[in-house]
């Protein structure tokens, strides 16, 4: 049975839902002062926009495109419950149905890490929650940059800030010579110049001469995340084209379940536990894609899966999801079975 020191996964992390009205309003009931926020209008085909606390209140950058940092009205503020919204159409049109994903990091913009051969200018770091933001700028030339964990991380998104440029995934389950684009459905992409064939360590993540990851002068944020028992789980899996698909052990009860097919072209995935059950119980069977401008995504038999006690159970066949042969990685945030307050998860 899994144990974990993290006895409320919402004190670090949670999922809220609200309706727009283009003007500027408080969005409360997080528990926490996010550090990082990541939006989507649920409704309408429309970006995700992702914001922190390092880079500041009203700039963004979209996980489904590769454009530059920009800056608009979207969030304006952060509160210690939520934050507050501007009349940006993106995240607040009238009436739109939106959803946004939670991160506590440092609990403000942080201060400069000086483990790694580039100085961060910033690092927020919750080594309790195996989380941080760093903003870099680049040399052009084989690094490493602080990331303040503590601990190695077990998934990386980098995104180039000052220029167009596409988002760069380190997955442990792919190493150090591998990555993946957040923005793109591509498979992953066997590269030297993104994290320098190295994996990352208990202080430092590797960059090569990448310009998506380490260009002469050029901006950048870095979103780490570690793994905690009970917490977070990031792995691998490989599809067998059943409706009765695989059952991945995560040690909680899943509330943020991400997915990517690597060895071919496929969509991202991101599932919640806020946004539905499809029969009351566990099903889960609405979507969103981080690397797609779409709307939400809602069927009974196309993208399916399980949130049970300790882990997701794929329940479809679908290409991005199930393939079989297929193989797929996944980043997984939830509630562990027992706390050390010996209070039980249990399933729907």
């Amino acid at each position: 049975m899994a144990y974990t020191t993290i006895n409320k996964h919402t004190d670090y992390f949670n999922t809220k839902l609200y309706t727009g009205n283009a003007s500027s309003r408080t969005i409360s009931g997080i528990g926490f002062q996010p550090d990082f926020t990541w939006s989507k209008n649920r409704g309408n085909d429309d970006n995700h926009y992702l914001y922190d606390a390092v880079r500041g209140a009203t700039k963004y950058i979209i996980s489904d495109s590769n454009v530059a940092e920009s800056t608009a009205s979207g969030i304006t503020a952060w509160n210690a419950d939520g934050y507050t919204l501007g009349s940006s159409v993106g995240i607040n049109a009238n009436g739109i149905t939106a959803v946004s994903w939670n991160w506590k990091a440092g609990g403000g913009a942080g201060s400069a890490n000086t483990d790694g051969s580039i100085n961060t200018t910033s690092t927020s770091v919750n080594t309790t929650a195996g989380f941080s933001i760093s903003k870099y700028t680049g040399t052009g030339s084989n690094a490493t940059v602080g990331h303040g964990l503590g601990v190695a991380p077990k998934m990386i998104l980098i995104k180039r800030l000052s220029a167009n440029d596409n988002w760069i995934v380190y997955h442990n389950s792919l190493g150090g010579t591998k990555n993946l684009y957040l923005d793109a459905n591509n498979g992953e992409a066997t590269r030297s110049d993104t994290f320098n064939n190295t994996a990352p360590t208990s202080s430092v993540f590797s960059l090569g001469s990448a310009t998506g990851t380490n260009g002469s002068g050029q901006t950048y944020v870095a979103y780490c995340f570690a793994e905690k028992t009970g917490y977070s789980k990031f792995g691998s899996y490989s599809g067998n084209g059943n409706v009765n698909g695989n059952f991945l052990y995560t040690g909680m009860k899943p509330s943020l379940f991400i997915h990517k097919r690597v060895d071919t072209t496929g969509n991202w995935g991101m599932f919640d536990n806020k946004r539905s059950t499809s029969d009351g119980n566990n099903v889960i069977n609405k979507w969103l894609n981080p690397d797609l401008y779409n709307a939400e995504g809602s069927s009974s038999t196309a993208m399916n899966v399980d949130f049970v006690s300790n882990g997701v159970k794929i329940r479809e066949d679908n290409g991005d999801l199930n393939t079989s042969g297929g193989n797929y990685v996944y980043m997984c945030f939830g509630q562990s079975l027992v706390g050390s307050n010996n209070v039980p998860c249990t399933a729907r």
